[in-house]
C-alpha cells in the first residue's frame, strides 16, 4: 500500500526524533533514492535548526559522473545545502569493484563528515534495496546476521550511519519527487548485469510468481533483525562473565567460553578479531571455527590479522605483529585504532616491536603475551623509543583505542 506524500516525509523525518543532536551529512549521489533524501531532510532539518550539509562520492570510472555531481550540487545550493564533492582515485583496476568503491565511499564520507564537524551520515537505501541485500546474502549461505540485512542505524568510523528510508519504498519515493518536479540521474551501471545486485534486481521479479518478493524479503530482515539482538545480548552477557581488555589484547576465560552455547561463543570471538584487526567483516565461518580449534592446542594461530593461543586458562587474541600498518606521523591513528594522546611533531607512532620490547626488562611483570605488547604502540623519534604506553605507563604519552569493544567486559 502507497503512502500518502505527507506521510512518506514524516517517515523520513522520523530519524530526527531520536537524533543526530549536532550535525547531518547526507551522501547525495544524484539518483533517485538519494535525491528523495535531500529534498525530504533538507527543510525537516532547517526547521528544527539542524545544521545540514551534503556530498557526492566522484569515483571518476564514468564521464558522466562530474556533471552529475555538478547537478546535484546545484541542487544542493537551491535548499541551503552546503556540498561537496569527493573524489575517489584509489581503485587498481583489481578485484571487486562495487566492494572496493562502497568502501572507498564509507571511508571518503567518514573523514568529510569529521571534518565538518558531523554526527551523523544519512544513505539513501531503501526497502527494495533491503530485499536485494537478504537475497545476495541467502545466496552466500549467510546466517542471523547477514539475512537481518541493512540496520537503520548504526555506529561505526566514529559516526552515526542511518538509513531514513530504508522503510520506503523506491517507486513511492519516484513518484514523490516527479509530483514535486525534481529529476534524477539514472547510473547506466544499474541495468549492468555483471554487478551482483543488478541480477539480484533481476532475480526478485522473476520470483514473484513463486510469492517471494520484495516487501516479504525485507520483512524476513525486520523478524532477523531482532534475532540477532537477542543474540547479542547473550553475547553481551557472556562478554561480561569472561573478558578482559588488556593493552589492545583480549583476554578470554577459556572455561567460560567452553560451556557457552556455540553461536554466542563465535559471535564473541568474532566480535573480538573485528575489534582487534580493525577489519570490516567477520571471518567465515569454518575459518573461525578451525582457528579457535587450534587455538586450544596452546600454540599462535593467525586469523584476520591476529594471533590466538590458548595459555594458562586463557584464550588470548592480540594483534599480529608482522601485520600491523607502517609508522605513522604524530597525530594519526595507527594500525586503524590506535591514537596516542601528547605526541608532539617530530615523533612517529608504530609497533614497539623486538627493538622497542628489549627496552623494557619489566614486561614479564605485566602477564601479557609477547605478541600483544610487540604489536602495542610505541613513539620513537630518529630511530629512538621515546615512550612505550602499554608497558611503561607514562603520563606524557595516553594511548587509547578510538573504538570501543563491541559488548560490556571485566574491569582492566
Amino acid at each position: 500500500m502507497s503512502l500518502t506524500p505527507d506521510a512518506l516525509v514524516r517517515a523520513a523525518a522520523a530519524c530526527f526524533e531520536t537524533g543526530p543532536c549536532e550535525g547531518l551529512g547526507l551522501a547525495v549521489s544524484g539518483g533517485s533514492d538519494s535525491m528523495a533524501l535531500l529534498h525530504m531532510l533538507a527543510p525537516e532539518a532547517q526547521a528544527r535548526g539542524i545544521t545540514l550539509r551534503a556530498a557526492t562520492v566522484d569515483h571518476r570510472l564514468r564521464p558522466e559522473a562530474r556533471a552529475e555531481a555538478a547537478a546535484v550540487a546545484a541542487a544542493c545550493a537551491g535548499l541551503g545545502v552546503p556540498h561537496e564533492i569527493l573524489d575517489w582515485t584509489g581503485w587498481d583496476r583489481r578485484g571487486n569493484l562495487q566492494d572496493a568503491a562502497r568502501r572507498a565511499r564509507r571511508r571518503l564520507l567518514a573523514d568529510w563528515a569529521q571534518r565538518h564537524g558531523l554526527g551523523a551520515v544519512a544513505l539513501g537505501h531503501t526497502r527494495d534495496d533491503q530485499a536485494e541485500t537478504v537475497l545476495m546474502r541467502l545466496a552466500r549461505g549467510s546466517g542471523v546476521d547477514g539475512l537481518a540485512g541493512m540496520a537503520s542505524r548504526r555506529q561505526a568510523d566514529g559516526l552515526t550511519w542511518l538509513r531514513p528510508l530504508l522503510g520506503l519504498r523506491r517507486d513511492d519515493l519516484r513518484g514523490w519527487l516527479m509530483a514535486q518536479g525534481v529529476g534524477w540521474v539514472e547510473d547506466p551501471s544499474n541495468a549492468d548485469p555483471r554487478f551482483q545486485r543488478v541480477r539480484a534486481r533481476a532475480a526478485l521479479d522473476a520470483l514473484v510468481p513463486v510469492g517471494i518478493a520484495a516487501g516479504g524479503l525485507a520483512d524476513t530482515a525486520d523478524r532477523m533483525a531482532m534475532a540477532r539482538a537477542a543474540l547479542e545480548h547473550l553475547a553481551a552477557t557472556l562478554s561480561l562473565q569472561a573478558v578482559r581488555l588488556r593493552a589492545g589484547a583480549v583476554e578470554i576465560d577459556a572455561v567460560i567460553l567452553r560451556d557457552a552455547p556455540e553461536e554466542t561463543r563465535l559471535r564473541l570471538v568474532s566480535a573480538a578479531l573485528r575489534w582487534i584487526g580493525a577489519c570490516d567483516y567477520r571471518p567465515r565461518l569454518e575459518s573461525l571455527r578451525d582457528a579457535l580449534g587450534r587455538a586450544g592446542e596452546g600454540r599462535w594461530r593467525s586469523l584476520s590479522g591476529v594471533l590466538l593461543a590458548e595459555k594458562g586458562g586463557r584464550l588470548w587474541l592480540c594483534r599480529e605483529p608482522g601485520r600491523v600498518e607502517a609508522p605513522v606521523p604524530a597525530g594519526a591513528i595507527w594500525d586503524r585504532r590506535w591514537r596516542i594522546c601528547g605526541a608532539d611533531e617530530g615523533v612517529t607512532i608504530g609497533a614497539l616491536d623486538e627493538p622497542g620490547l628489549a627496552q623494557c626488562p619489566g614486561w614479564r611483570d605485566l602477564g601479557l603475551p609477547r605478541a600483544a605488547l610487540l604489536s602495542s604502540p610505541a613513539i620513537w623519534r630518529d630511530g629512538m623509543l621515546i615512550a612505550a604506553p602499554c608497558v611503561v605507563p607514562d603520563a606524557a604519552y595516553r594511548a587509547r583505542i578510538v573504538a570501543e569493544f563491541p559488548y560490556p567486559t571485566l574491569p582492566h
